[in-house]
């Protein structure tokens, strides 16, 4: 996620050159077959981009605002999570009471709060195409491999919970409301998880992509011609800024098509799984917590 004010224009055109030279050799392309071929036989007439240049503006702010709303959805779980996780956290620790010298009771506690850092690792590593086994640390050996042998591991940890919530509760260690409760909280992370997979494995249409570039590269030529009548060679720049503009415009509500991507518009989770894995380690009262994911460069953190 982009945390800097300023952003750097050579940022962009690491994402964006590719496009703008196919744009600059299109404007080339456009003005000597106008100049010579074309202008033998009709001259376009500029209200054809006129008209063309709005309509291409719809479909690219239809997709900017679809694609933040994907993007906005996503944080918003995310920050749910984080304050689920906080409320599971404590509700482990201080409404389960153990009886004197249980040692057992105390140890599953532990293993429970620790096991659902477990999950919120293992659900960042399914959203995010990134070999990140930071969840296999907080689970026994007996529970990775149950949880391994599973196609939705996060949804496997979020089973074994709900096993040991309910052996506390028949127990006497949790009362019937805590209990329910305390449940709520599992259903929550269910739901979290169910909105995120749903955002991740919804494809944006592409045959909307597919018309908005071809559309905007028609407009770049049209353009291209139209100025080639009045300002002649230059109309190959004019053409290029234009076709540059729109599609920069388009690429920006792209870059939040997918969320849980790897660009650096995507939603932060290495930092908030990591917040999540500081907070309930220093509620248990650990010793060794790890530190707090940095910004890169100053200008993201992923």
């Amino acid at each position: 996620m982009t945390i800097s004010p300023s952003f750097r224009f050579t940022r962009v055109l690491q994402y964006t050159w590719k496009v703008d030279l196919i744009i600059l050799l299109s404007c080339v392309i456009a003005y000597y077959a106008d100049t010579y071929i074309i202008e033998r036989f009709f001259i376009l007439p500029p209200i054809i981009p006129t008209v063309l240049g709005p309509a291409i503006a719809f479909f690219v702010g239809f997709n900017n605002n679809q694609a933040y709303d994907r993007w906005w959805e996503a944080r918003k779980i995310w920050g749910a999570i984080v304050n689920d996780s906080r409320s599971w956290a404590r509700s482990i620790l201080c409404y389960v009471v153990p009886k004197e010298d249980d040692t057992d009771a105390e140890a599953l506690k532990q293993r429970m709060v620790k096991r659902h850092i477990a999950f919120v690792y293992a659900l960042k590593t399914a959203l995010r195409p990134q070999n990140d086994t930071g969840y296999r640390k907080y689970l026994d050996e007996q529970e990775l491999a149950l949880v391994e042998s599973h196609s939705n591991m996060h949804n496997a940890i979020l089973m074994l919970q709900s096993r040991d919530l309910e052996m506390l509760s028949q127990e006497g260690y949790l009362d019937g409301f805590r209990f329910m409760e305390m449940n709520q909280l599992l259903v929550k992370f269910s739901d979290s998880m169910g909105q995120a997979e749903r955002i991740k494995n919804t494809v944006f249409p592409t045959i909307y992509i597919f018309f908005t570039r071809l559309f905007i590269l028609l407009f770049t030529v049209m353009i291209t011609m139209v100025c080639s009548q009045s300002i002649g060679p230059w109309s190959i720049i004019m053409g290029s800024i234009v076709g540059s503009v729109f599609h920069i415009t388009h690429y920006n509500g792209q870059a939040l098509m997918d969320p849980f991507s790897t660009l650096t518009t995507s939603i932060s989770m290495n930092q908030i799984s990591r917040t999540i894995e500081i907070n309930l380690l220093e509620m248990m009262g650990e010793k060794e917590i790890p530190q707090p994911v940095r910004p890169i460069n100053g200008e993201y953190v992923m």
